[in-house]
């Protein structure tokens, strides 16, 4: 399968030129999975929930989400991208999985980052694998990289493949996911931005070095840090089938469970 990443700088409110750039980005590209940043359409840092529901999405009623359907279909390719989304009067911070039919399904970030909690509501769909040419494929959105329960969980439930938009801040989330790809042995492709969000009420600078993982926690690619970048390489999805760390050692099935209440 051949997966990758697009990063890039979205530039703040600016949905239809980001949208512009993504399909010019990846229009033609040999590729079966892209995957972007997070809140690749908008840009991320909202003053408040106003705002970021003023720059949300309903993906049911979206031209700009009809621009990446239209892109997949053309190019016959699958792409995760992270996007504000509109529920009613809600905004979610939301990733979803789109294919040349249409969009697959979409999950919402279980865990808000800071001042998100003041402009968007947590997640309220559950963890999902879905499968996209026989392989199976994770989401999760930035900030739940820190919470080990995520990516187990999608593992437990047969993804190969956990795909990552980001808008990462912090500096160590890059390494923190060559663990998490090694105690549940699946690729990990974590898509981030760069640049700064200069708004009112701050500015925020984002680390880019987006990145592909192996199941053995190996680092196939990082990007660089403040630089556009689009890169794909080929993968066999199924060594994340092999679970073992020793002949003895199953991450699975050496589980015990009974003993991790808390």
């Amino acid at each position: 399968m051949k997966v990758g990443f697009y990063q890039f700088r979205p530039q703040f409110g600016k949905i239809v030129a980001n949208t512009k750039k993504i399909i010019k980005a990846l229009d033609k590209l040999d590729a079966d999975l892209i995957v972007l940043p997070e809140l690749a359409l908008s840009g991320y840092y909202f003053k408040d929930a106003k705002e970021a529901l003023s720059l949300a999405e309903d993906p049911n009623h979206s031209t700009n989400i009809d621009s990446i359907i239209n892109l997949c279909r053309d190019n016959h390719i699958h792409i995760v991208i992270g996007f504000a989304e509109k529920a009613k009067d809600k905004c979610f911070n939301s990733s979803a999985l789109i294919g040349p039919q249409g969009i697959i399904h979409i999950y919402r970030k279980l865990h808000l980052f800071n001042e998100e909690k003041f402009c968007m509501s947590p997640g309220d769909v559950p963890l999902k694998v879905n499968e996209v040419n026989g392989v199976k494929l994770g989401m999760m959105v930035c900030f739940d990289w820190a919470f080990p329960e995520v990516t187990r969980t999608l593992a437990m439930n047969d993804a190969e493949i956990i795909c990552h938009p980001s808008n990462l801040v912090l500096n160590f989330c890059q390494q923190t996911m060559l663990a998490r790809c090694l105690e549940n042995r699946v690729f990990a492709i974590t898509a981030n931005r760069f640049g700064s969000d200069n708004r009112p009420q701050g500015s925020l600078r984002f680390t880019g070095k987006s990145q592909i993982v192996t199941p053995k926690g190996e680092l196939i690619f990082q990007a660089a840090s403040q630089r556009e970048a689009c890169y794909i390489t080929e993968i066999n999805p199924t060594e994340s089938h092999d679970k073992f760390i020793t002949k003895h050692n199953n991450l699975f099935s050496d589980r015990r469970p009974d003993f991790y209440e808390l």
